[in-house]
């Protein structure tokens, strides 16, 4: 270890002389040999240097602290605002007892004043702790609370900035003045630092409180600074380019997000596999979205990919979005001043980049939409423009939810044409390279397209039910007990794993695996022990959602209502849309999920015979399965080079860390994690214990009553509701996702889509309440 770096005491007091960007307060460090043999008169050493009045800090200076290996950080006791004798006694005996009976001789407390005039302090890294990547992660808390930051207290503010970030907050520039000038003290060492600016004569005056190795998590080889720093500059390029007037786009400028309209970090992740990667924009978001968008009736945008592979990030193109989310037959300049008017709300409101449809897009025609849409004043809208807007919106959703005609019919008649040709193919002659491509195929025609028009008739019923609330059809216990009416696939999952045995079972739901489009992801067939428990009898059988019904006051309202809105229903086929949106949409996902499941099943095996490895197969691009059906080529040949090539960008994609939402060319620099608006869910509350699901889960015996943190879940991980947990929260993941709606029907206390800086600091907790009524999640212990 450099020589600077030694225990907390020593370090800090080796850098006193050197340290020219902020000061080192003094100190009187105490041994546990001189504690025993002198306590009384280390005590009044202390007191003489510092004054038998003055406010003091007791510190834990271990000799297994701070290591390059293992930090220890907090595992020892600091004791704050000591005054006098007795409490100073009391003091370091309390920390020296916290070393436990690893206690030594040469282990020690250090003393100093407390700091005065506080206006921030926090922790600062010299690198991505998890990549090692030259990143300065810089964590503050306002105020004179100095511990907030290591307690994992609210209001913290964490800024990640790259090398060469043109514009960095003003207030943090004293810490990466610090933070380079310890780097050059202590070269080759990543660092991690406590630090705390205060008030001054002649302006503010930066302190070190602590310096030790950053302990690096899984950490490999750092990219170099000025390949990383290229990286960086041709994604933000990119951002600027994109952000220039499109010919055939509405709209003056775009943003770009992880968790708008298909939301891919909550689908496949932030940084996914190649193959991950490739099969998503494959089957989903290359074409297969804006088809189906513009048939159900919006602005034809089929030649243009939604989402943008930043680094190999995903990144949804919102403008692009947001104009999919238009009616075709809208003119085109009500179109752009919409278009950059949601633009504009998402930018001054981030936290709503996964509730865009719900928070700031007029998507389709609801019960409340007249009243709601005079906002749009503001976008520079009057009357004769909002009044075309609800006559297109009107006439799209009629498309699509008519009694009889209404084009979520037939897309959930296309599924059951998916399940017979998924029969076919799986039972054909076929080698396994055409057997994945007819998989895949028949997945994005019979699949994943009937599932966009599906998932647009989802997100329709669900914006209707909540109108119902707002026009004061349906009180929030209505919405609460309809949504619990529901019965989807995921409800029959429920009752088929107590109802059924393990084969039965395993013949239905065994092709689901918790990563969808991850090869990687063990199938519920391959282990059903992880995700089900050890065999065992089928129990007692789950209960079916009761029944939702209307009050003769309620039927009546919404009779009139639908008529005075004409819309293209009555009561009773509103209530069966509003319910088969929702099951429709989950329904057909688990249909594709079977297509796509089993074409990653035989690459796997295939990729085998040809001496690969599912981890080797998940940097592959699924592109050469196509390409191999017009090739003679060596298989193994060329997936091997669609590896290695998937390798080598995905040593950038690991490195590389960029913010949830990108508004500008600078933000791929220098940005704020933001703290997202979470989606609660239910109206109930609940206490346990903590346990975060690694990536490949969890023992099943770890979750009964627990309080799981899970970065996103889909619905290979329904198999977590059948331990009884007590409640579930997720980084990723919108109001409308599988999990919001499954925790619902479950009445199960959820958070979903807390974002990355809450997840990060409830992940640390042990235990945790989630008052979901309250809208808020309490650290308990």
């Amino acid at each position: 270890m450099t020589a600077i770096l030694s225990t907390k005491s020593e370090t800090l007091q080796n850098l006193a002389p050197l340290l020219r960007t902020a000061r080192i307060l003094p100190q009187e460090r105490v041994t546990q040999n001189e504690w025993q043999t002198d306590g009384p008169g280390a005590v009044t050493r202390v007191l003489d240097r510092f004054g038998a009045k003055a406010a003091l800090i007791v510190r834990s200076s271990a000799l297994g602290e701070d290591a390059a290996d293992a930090s220890q950080a907090g595992a020892y006791a600091s004791i704050l605002d000591v005054c006098g004798k007795g409490a100073l006694e009391a003091a370091i005996a309390e920390v020296f007892a916290s070393f436990g009976a690893g206690l030594s001789d040469g282990d020690a407390v250090m003393v100093q004043p407390m700091l005065a005039d506080v206006l921030l302090s926090g922790v600062a890294f010299t690198h991505d702790p998890t990549t090692a990547a030259p990143y300065r992660v810089v964590s503050l808390q306002r105020g004179a609370d100095t511990t907030a930051v290591t307690a994992g207290k609210d209001g913290v503010e964490t800024h990640v900035i790259a090398p060469g970030a043109a514009a960095v907050p003003e207030e943090i520039a004293p810490v990466l003045a610090l933070l380079e000038e310890l780097e050059a003290l202590i070269p080759d060492r990543p660092l991690d630092i406590e630090y705390a600016i205060c008030a001054g004569a002649d302006g503010t005056v930066p302190y070190l409180l602590q310096a030790r190795p950053l302990v690096l998590s899984g950490a490999r080889a750092a990219m170099d600074v000025g390949e990383h720093g290229a990286v960086l500059d041709r994604i933000a390029a990119r951002v600027a380019e994109a952000q220039r007037p499109h010919p055939y786009l509405r709209g003056s400028s775009t943003v770009f997000g992880n968790m708008p309209d298909w939301n891919p970090a909550e689908i496949i992740g932030t940084r996914p596999r190649p193959l991950a990667l490739s099969l998503y924009r494959n089957l989903v978001t290359d074409a297969t979205w804006a088809y189906q968008r513009h048939n159900y009736g919006y602005r034809n945008l089929r030649s243009f990919p939604l989402v943008q592979s930043f680094a190999g990030q995903p990144y949804v193109d919102v403008r692009l979005s947001f104009n999919s989310f238009i009616p075709a037959d809208l003119d085109d300049a009500i179109a752009d001043r919409l278009v950059d008017h949601y633009v504009d709300r998402l930018i001054r409101a981030p936290a709503l980049h996964d509730k865009i449809e719900f928070e700031i897009v007029h998507s389709c025609y609801t019960l409340d939409l007249p009243d709601r849409i005079g906002a749009l004043g503001d976008a520079g809208l009057d009357a004769k423009d909002r009044k075309a807007v609800l006559k297109s919106l009107r006439r799209l959703t009629n498309t699509v939810i008519h009694r009889k005609t209404g084009l979520w019919r037939t897309d959930a008649r296309k599924i059951d044409t998916l399940r017979a040709r998924h029969e076919r193919i799986t039972t054909s002659d076929l080698g396994p390279q055409e057997r994945i491509y007819w998989l895949l195929e028949d997945c994005r025609r019979y699949g994943t397209l009937p599932f966009a028009g599906l998932a647009r008739a989802g997100f329709m019923a669900v914006q209707l039910l909540r109108s119902l609330v707002a026009t004061g059809v349906f009180s929030e216990d209505d919405y609460q007990r309809f949504m619990h009416s529901i019965d989807t696939v995921s409800s029959q999952f429920a009752r088929d794993v107590a109802e059924l045995d393990r084969p039965g079972f395993l013949a239905r739901y065994g092709h689901l695996r918790p990563g969808t489009y991850d090869i990687r992801s063990p199938r519920y067939d391959e282990m059903p022990d992880r995700y089900l428990g050890a065999e065992a009898q089928p129990g007692e059988t789950a209960a079916r959602a009761p029944e939702f019904g209307l009050s003769l006051r309620q039927m009546r309202q919404i009779r009139d209502l639908l008529g005075a809105h004409r819309l293209s229903l009555g009561v009773v086929e509103l209530m069966e849309f509003l319910h088969a949106g929702i099951e429709m949409r989950e329904y057909a996902k688990f249909v594709f999920t079977r297509n796509l499941s089993d074409a990653l099943a035989i690459f796997s095996e295939w990729g085998r015979t040809l001496g690969f490895s599912e981890d080797d197969l998940s940097y592959a691009h699924i592109g050469v399965v196509a390409d191999l059906a017009a090739r003679t080529d060596d298989p193994a040949d060329v997936i091997s080079h669609s590896i290695a090539e998937g390798r080598r960008r995905f040593a950038e994609t690991e490195r590389v860390w960029l913010p949830s939402l990108i508004t500008a060319p600078s933000d791929v620099h220098a940005f704020r994690i933001s703290e997202a608006e979470p989606n609660f869910v239910t109206q109930n509350a609940v206490t346990g214990p903590v346990v975060t699901l690694a990536e490949n889960g969890a023992r099943p015996a770890d979750l009964a009553g627990a309080i799981v943190l899970i970065p996103s879940a889909d619905p290979g991980y329904d198999w977590l509701f059948s331990h009884r947990i007590g409640g579930l929260v997720t980084a990723y993941g919108g109001v409308n996702s599988h999990m919001a709606i499954r925790a619902g029907e479950l009445q199960l206390p959820a958070v979903i889509g807390a974002g990355e800086a809450l997840f990060k600091r409830w992940s640390s907790a042990r235990r945790l309440r989630l008052d979901c009524a309250g809208h808020r999640v309490e650290r308990v212990a």
